[in-house]
């Protein structure tokens, strides 16, 4: 592929490109308010995994996605460190009716405990049932017990999704399943606690753009009514987006009429920023209580597949007639300010053409190429490539942590990467699908000070890949 070699004027670019990045991204403040200096800055993602729900308790994020097997969680302080922060498994079911497929984890604080919302099978999609788990305290990481299976009298079918309403005074659950309009179908059952459904579920018949799915919904409560966005179409395409429906908040959501829908997607794909497939979210709020965020997965390629999903989160805003306007998906490289309240640090980046955020540079030996060619699939729209074995490309950073994104493709083939001059590990960055900025390797936690990671060419592949080549694109630095 012929590419066109970069231009270096590091001070001008850096300076103009995190000037553009901070007005293009960042919501402005209101008329006749000033402006609140950042904290600190961060770039997506914030996870390598699906299907995620977040929250803000007690000075840390917690964080959850579909892991399959398990439920697990991620803690942090800052919403930086999310992407590395050490996984702690909260839930392993020992039943094998219910602890295959384990997706979609989800987790309330109500009456001064956690509980734990899911969905999981017996190895059979369509078993597929939900189920809730109680905390034995008052942390989101448990431990919990197993509490109850989530099921209305009216509808024991498939069931995904889980998510809970609390509109006017009382408890929801709401969820896609099997009904009348679609196999992944929105439903609302009443609660009469926590872990109790105790009335029929009743169908919404919503609006979506596409035929097969309506799922995970989520909920906002503002300007007298509770808005409830959801996912619609295949997760695997391009195309799944996410859709809204309202209600008044003194009115009854278990009445299908009430319920009034907003004609076209609220959060799509966006083509020229490399994102697509965005959906299956929910909403956080920011440490001190002022700003709202969304938090979702998406995808850096717009071939149909269930791979490549990533976790990523933005502020949102409120539209003049008081309903949530979610915007337009960021590209996952994109700088933005950390939530209000957010203690930081900043992560850094070092780009694969040497520019640098922080305290890093970039050395190259052998024989690389360099271009453009790559566009919305890299930070910063250019990367570096070799297949030549022996080639390396030395990271030298400031920090105690540093992770590798790059592209990954049919024709990659195998690096091995070493920390401080110590053993190599093999990472093989083969992909069936071209995708970009996928995370490619973390390094161990380190002790704070100036570190190398150095990436060679091996100049093997794995058996399924056409070529050796090792892409480098960009590096994030942990303080």
């Amino acid at each position: 592929m012929l590419r066109l070699d970069p231009r270096r004027l590091w001070p001008v670019l850096v300076a103009l490109t995190g000037l553009l990045l901070a007005f293009a991204v960042i919501p402005t403040a209101a008329a006749g308010q000033p402006a609140v200096a950042a904290a600190g800055t961060f770039r997506n993602p914030v996870g390598t995994k699906p299907d995620p729900f977040m929250t803000w308790f007690n000075g840390s994020y917690y964080l959850t996605m579909t892991e399959g097997d398990s439920i697990k969680m991620r803690r942090s302080a800052s919403v930086a460190g999310l992407l590395t922060a050490p996984a702690t498994e909260v839930w392993r079911d020992t039943d094998p009716s219910r602890n295959k497929e384990v997706w979609a984890p989800e987790f309330h604080r109500l009456n001064g405990r956690w509980y734990m919302y899911y969905t999981a099978d017996n190895g059979v999609d369509e078993n597929h049932r939900l189920y809730v788990l109680e905390s034995s305290g008052d942390n989101p990481l448990g431990p919990y017990q197993f509490k109850a299976r989530l099921v209305p009298p009216n509808r024991d079918v498939f069931a995904i999704d889980p998510g809970i309403m609390q509109h006017n005074g009382r408890l929801y659950l709401a969820w896609a399943g099997t009904n009348a309009y679609q196999h992944n179908g929105l439903n609302v059952a009443p609660m009469s606690n926590p872990w109790t459904v105790s009335g029929n579920a009743v169908a919404l018949n919503a609006a979506g753009g596409c035929p097969e799915v309506r799922e995970g919904p989520e909920f906002l409560y503002r300007n007298g009514r509770t808005w409830m966005t959801y996912s619609a179409c295949d997760t695997g395409k391009p195309d799944y987006q996410v859709w809204q429906m309202s209600i008044a908040s003194t009115a009854d959501p278990l009445v299908p009429a009430n319920w009034q829908q907003r004609s076209g997607a609220v959060f799509s794909r966006s083509d020229a920023r490399g994102v697509f497939g965005p959906g299956h979210h929910a909403f956080f709020k920011s440490p001190d209580g002022t700003e709202d965020w969304i938090v979702y997965h998406a995808k850096t390629t717009s071939v149909f597949t269930y791979t490549n999903r990533t976790t990523r989160v933005q502020r949102i805003g409120w539209n003049s007639d008081g309903s949530p306007s979610l915007g337009a998906p960021l590209a996952i490289g994109a700088t933005q300010d950390l939530p209000a309240g957010d203690p930081g640090p900043s992560t850094a980046w070092i780009n694969d053409d040497g520019r640098t955020s922080g305290n890093g540079a970039l050395a190259y030996t052998g024989a690389w190429s360099s271009g453009t060619g790559c566009g919305a699939q890299c930070f910063w729209g250019d990367d570096h490539w070799s297949g030549a074995a022996g080639a390396t490309a030395t990271f030298t950073f400031t920090g105690t942590q540093l992770g590798l994104l790059s592209v990954r493709d049919v024709g990659n083939g195998i690096a091995a990467i070493s920390v401080d001059n110590g053993a190599e590990q093999r990472v093989d960055l083969y992909n069936a699908i071209r995708v970009g900025e996928a995370v490619n390797y973390l390094t161990p936690k380190l002790a704070r000070g100036t570190h190398t990671v150095r990436v060679r060419v091996t100049g093997e592949r794995n058996p399924a890949s056409n070529g050796t080549v090792v892409s480098i694109d960009r590096a994030e630095i942990t303080p």
